[in-house]
């Protein structure tokens, strides 16, 4: 698959002698510290088995859920599946009963590897459970899932040399509770503490995220945990409790406190190497992943060999480090291939009788099911993730099977969203820029669609967090025309994640109404900054 370059065949190096990777690395281009993922990545844990690297992130609403991600050098990572790959049973996470289940969802996993089983453990606030996926192929499944209550927030799984397992949990006062050996549910009698009361405190008298977020390791014969903290009037920061007994008594200090980076732990290398992996928050592109070489000092490790960010990657500032997390779709599909590569991800769970890559090879087809107020509410909208410095990405789309009153089209999804489509009214079309900015959402109307096929383009702009987008349509897929204003992007809470490229179609008046999607292709060049298309 081609993507940006080829960027996959690129060596990683990182400027440390504590290292103990290739010597003689350069610099990273450009300012700063470079994110290994220039894309929304959040709550990473990481495990290695062998020479491979497996991560999974919070992805919350979308459907499948708990993405896992492969690499062999903890730069360059491929989405290679999803843990949880049903839908979790409720219907806020359907978009069903007027509900929704956006910030919500699943949250922060736990990925581990016991006994020749991965687990991939979650939680969430929505199903009010704790949820255990394990597999022993973590590349082609398939997972089982077991769910028990409570949902213990934010847990680290952990299994100790006597065989018995445990979650670490909770948030300002941190939690140890002992499971069933299966993982099956909380242990009837067993252990079940506070291990470190008030974590935050190592990091200053005022909290104001209280420490949570834990990951636990034993670590030649000490246990190490990882919180994140954030001081009122301060940044994100990542703290470090230790203890000779899983039970304590534990010691802290700040483990990070430089650029917001925070909330993770640490993995290691096969070649003896150490590094910490967290997030920063980048504005509307979302929460992206860094990784920072560690030394260890007596019994301790340190950040960049100096508690902060230290080292550079070599790894060319702003370039397309998310060729295996973020790839174009001609929808294609080979015999017994899946319907969908795992990069792609629905908002909310879909209903599949609803849509398709086999009514026409070579398309996708999204049928409306139902009427829908908008975007935030329509079922099947297809997404992926937007990426930075600067990103397009681009449809082709075939209306002919449209009725009166639907809106179908390429969006960004976010709170304040921005939809870029094709509105049948009655025996017209238009190509209309719906937006969600402010408090009331608002429409342009701007060019009448004589045509039964219609390209369609959106371009980011994260660069120096400028958060912008811009709208294109075009007649022939080779000369664009910018449509509307552009669109301020904005993370928001409510959301809690960066921006998504969505494929949609919902009917505002009545359903059975179809689109075929040709392609999804994506690019990292902007039309305003080329002359070109972007792709």
């Amino acid at each position: 698959m081609r993507f940006l370059g080829c960027f996959a065949a690129r060596v990683f190096r990182v400027v440390s002698a504590c290292c103990g990777l290739a010597a003689g690395a350069v610099q990273a281009a450009g300012d700063g510290w470079t994110p290994v993922i220039f894309a929304d990545v959040p709550d990473n844990s990481i495990l290695r088995v062998g020479d491979l690297y497996y991560m999974s992130s919070t992805t919350m609403h979308m459907s499948p859920g708990v993405p896992i991600m492969k690499s062999r050098d903890l730069v360059n990572w491929d989405v290679i599946g999803h843990a949880c790959g049903v839908p979790m049973g409720d219907g806020a996470l359907a978009l069903q009963e007027g509900r929704d289940a956006y910030g919500a969802g699943s949250w922060a996993s736990s990925l581990r590897h016991h006994g020749g089983v991965f687990y991939a453990t979650t939680f969430s606030r929505t199903t009010g459970m704790t949820h255990v996926y394990r597999t022993g192929d973590i590349e082609k499944g398939p997972w089982r899932e077991n769910r028990f209550r409570p949902a213990l927030h934010d847990h680290s799984l952990f299994f100790d040399d006597d065989g018995r397992v445990y979650m670490v949990y909770g948030c300002g006062d941190l939690r140890l509770i002992e499971l069933e050996a299966d993982v099956s549910g909380v242990k009837r009698g067993g252990v079940d503490q506070v291990i470190v009361t008030n974590a935050s405190r190592v990091a200053g008298p005022r909290v104001g995220l209280p420490a949570e977020g834990s990951q636990i390791w034993k670590i030649r014969g000490k246990y190490y945990l990882f919180n994140i903290t954030w001081p009122p009037g301060g940044m994100r920061t990542e703290i470090l409790h230790r203890a000779d007994k899983l039970t304590g008594p534990y010691e802290g200090r700040v483990f990070l406190r430089d650029s917001g980076i925070a909330q993770g732990g640490l993995v290691d290398t096969p070649g003896g190497g150490w590094f910490a992996y967290m997030f920063q928050d980048h504005g509307a592109v979302g929460r992206v992943p860094h990784i920072i070489p560690v030394e260890w000092r007596d019994g301790w490790p340190v950040a960049g060999g100096s508690g902060t960010v230290a080292g550079k990657l070599d790894i060319p500032a702003g370039g397309g480090r998310i060729s295996g997390i973020v790839a174009p779709d001609e929808f294609d599909r080979e015999p017994g291939a899946p319907p969908l590569p795992p990069v792609w991800q629905w908002n909310h769970d879909p209903d599949s009788r609803h849509w398709s890559v086999s009514a026409r090879p070579g398309f996708l087809r999204l049928t409306t099911g139902r009427v829908d107020a908008g975007i935030l509410s329509a079922r099947n909208s297809l997404t992926q993730r937007t990426f930075g410095p600067e990103c397009s990405g681009s449809v082709a789309l075939e209306l002919t099977a449209m009725k009166d009153g639907d809106f179908a089209g390429l969006g960004l999804l976010q709170k304040n969203f921005g939809c870029l489509g094709v509105r049948q009214s009655g025996d017209g079309r238009q190509i209309v820029v719906a937006r969600a900015e402010g408090v009331l959402p608002g429409e342009v109307v701007e060019v009448p669609v004589s045509c039964s096929r219609v390209y369609l383009k959106v371009e980011c702009d994260f660069k120096d967090r400028a958060d912008l987008a811009r709208f294109y349509h075009s007649m022939d897929g080779e000369c664009w025309t910018q449509i509307g204003k552009p669109l301020s992007m904005v993370y928001t809470l409510p959301h809690f994640m960066g921006y998504r490229f969505a494929l949609f179609n919902y009917a505002t008046k009545t359903a059975g109404g179809f689109v075929d999607f040709d392609y999804f292709r994506v690019g990292n060049k902007l039309t305003t900054a080329n002359g070109g298309d972007g792709n």
